[in-house]
């Protein structure tokens, strides 16, 4: 352990889902931007070994990083805001927690040792929260624990932390715990019983919190304030107010407001290495804010329900559309409600068309019509991974002819696998962590729509699928106007597909919108909304 580095641990009260991801994100884009090197982990307390099979309805999208690891949607806002690569290190579930201790049991690594809670989950628990700490990469580490303080999963998580802090001693770590500040229409009035019983569950823990941030909708007037800090034993200054922002990403410059990165770094003894700059965070929100034009966007998939699902999407069309100063109007259209009769009502006043990843069959047909539509109304398109998948098939049949044609994953009996199985994908049982995940180099076509928008032949992008473009369908589509415009040069896989007399036409076999964030917008989106402004001046 790293004695030089300095652990931050959010937990979360009251309710849960109140921003714990994107107060630990702010807090970190505050010290990254005084010149600290932040890194942000999650330590999720449910049992499964990652969120990769988890129905997004659960627990919304599931972010891949770089290095192929499944994890919890809050990393891609990690990755977001601060401008840096996240790993499998940076989420760890109870599930693999208990997973790690038992193969250690059974290796006999505990010499005969009776395993229990305490001490040796409570140890991995403590060993995975200083892992990144170690090589003294970083200055601060922020551990957000998911869940709510009380609940029974969260409770070895809450008991490492105690020990943590004890370990490393006072100066080295510190405890924010984001609650809530109902208001109760009915007397006026903001509560702080609910706050108050948070931090006593957390006392009881044997923890005693460093600085509150209170959500709430209305401002915390003094009194409220002095009431918090009286009863949670935290010092007035830091009791911090976080209100309801107009965008998430306003909210380190609220933070900022309310000097939450000055108390932490009093409390954590850190000089600042450089006065705060966030010029280009407010160059983006003044963009984002300040919309020349706008467009109509349609993303259809299966999921729209519930948005997190796309999560990685939405946010990649704020940057996209802040880089051309243009305000995307996002529409998400259920692709099960989209058939023959009913696609050109549902889908005539968009600007642009996404096909939205995804799995399984429900709603495949819906988005075949979508793409058909697209093609032939000449409407910007972009099809993501399935979208991707559902571009071909829809080739293959109303431009091929071949009425049948079909993905392996739809259909194993299809006489046209436009979209098949690799080899070595055929023979695998579990479904956890066996797709093709994470980075991959992907060379493209010179001249191409996307390598015009990379502004570069050589790239490299994120993946999360089994299926893939069948190579032996390749030159009978490149004839008929479907070109492959990136290909991955150990594999030969098709990672990209485009028609070439379309306003922009383009498919990417891999996920684009995880690798965007704010100061760097992913190119295909932003090409995506250009390409999509310039075809509605000439509609």
């Amino acid at each position: 352990m790293a004695s030089s580095t300095k652990y931050i641990f959010i937990t979360g009260g009251v309710t849960s889902s109140l921003g714990k991801g994107i107060i630990a994100a702010s807090l970190a884009k505050l010290l990254q931007s005084r010149g600290f090197s932040v890194t942000i982990q999650k330590f999720d307390p449910y049992l499964n070994i990652d969120p990769g099979t988890l129905n997004p309805y659960e627990h919304g999208e599931c972010y891949v990083t770089e290095d192929g690891a499944e994890t919890d949607l809050d990393l891609g806002h990690y990755e977001r805001f601060l401008n840096s690569s996240t790993s499998q290190d940076n989420n760890v579930t109870t599930g693999r927690i208990y997973n790690n201790v038992i193969t250690k049991e059974r290796k006999g690594e505990y010499l005969g040792k009776t395993v229990q809670v305490i001490p040796h989950i409570t140890d991995e628990i403590k060993r995975n929260f200083f892992k990144l700490g170690e090589d003294g990469k970083y200055d601060v580490v922020i551990t957000e624990i998911g869940g709510c303080v009380g609940d029974i999963e969260s409770l070895p998580f809450i008991e490492a932390v105690r020990q943590a802090k004890w370990d490393i001693g006072s100066n080295n770590s510190l405890v924010i715990h984001l609650t809530l500040i109902p208001y109760l229409a009915a007397a006026k009035e903001l509560k702080t019983k609910p706050t108050q019983h948070s931090v006593k569950q957390l006392l009881e823990a044997g923890i005693q919190p460093d600085i509150l941030v209170c959500r709430t909708e209305y401002h915390l007037p003094q009194e409220v304030k002095k009431k918090l800090a009286l009863f949670c034993n935290v010092q007035l200054n830091c009791v911090i107010e976080a209100m309801d922002a107009e965008t998430i990403y306003d909210v380190p410059l609220l933070m900022k407001k309310e000097k939450l990165d000055e108390r932490v770094m009093a409390k954590l003894k850190l000089s600042s290495k450089s006065n705060t700059d966030l010029e280009q965070w407010k160059d983006f929100l003044g963009r984002l804010k300040n919309p020349t034009q706008e467009v109509t966007i349609g993303l259809v998939g299966k999921y729209v329900s519930l948005p997190d699902a796309y999560k990685s999407i939405i946010e990649a069309f704020i940057h996209a559309g802040a880089a051309s100063e243009c305000k995307v109007h996002l529409k998400l259209i259920s692709s099960e409600e989209l058939h023959p009769e009913t696609v050109a009502k549902k889908l005539e006043e968009l600007d642009g068309i996404v096909v939205a990843p995804g799995f399984g069959e429900r709603g495949l047909e819906g988005k075949i019509e979508t793409v058909k539509y697209a093609r032939e109304n000449n409407i910007p398109f972009f099809g993501i991974c399935l979208g991707m998948q559902v571009a071909v098939i829809e080739f293959a049949r109303n431009v091929l002819g071949h009425e049948k044609a079909n993905s392996t994953e739809m259909d194993p009996e299809t006489p046209f696998p436009f979209i098949a199985l690799m080899e070595e994908q055929k023979n695998l049982e579990q479904m956890g962590g066996t797709m093709r995940l994470g980075s991959y180099p992907c060379e493209l076509k010179r001249g191409s729509k996307s390598a015009i928008a990379y502004g570069k032949l050589k790239i490299q992008e994120r993946h999360r699928h089994r299926y893939e473009f069948n190579n032996q369908y390749l030159s009978e589509i490149e004839e008929a106007g479907m070109i492959a415009a990136g290909i991955n040069p150990e594999t030969k896989l098709v990672e990209i597909v485009e028609i070439k007399n379309h306003p922009w036409f383009v498919g990417a076999q891999f996920h684009p919108e995880y690798k965007s964030t704010v100061l760097n917008p992913h190119p295909l989106f932003v090409k995506f909304i250009t390409a999509t402004i310039d075809n509605k001046k000439i509609k």
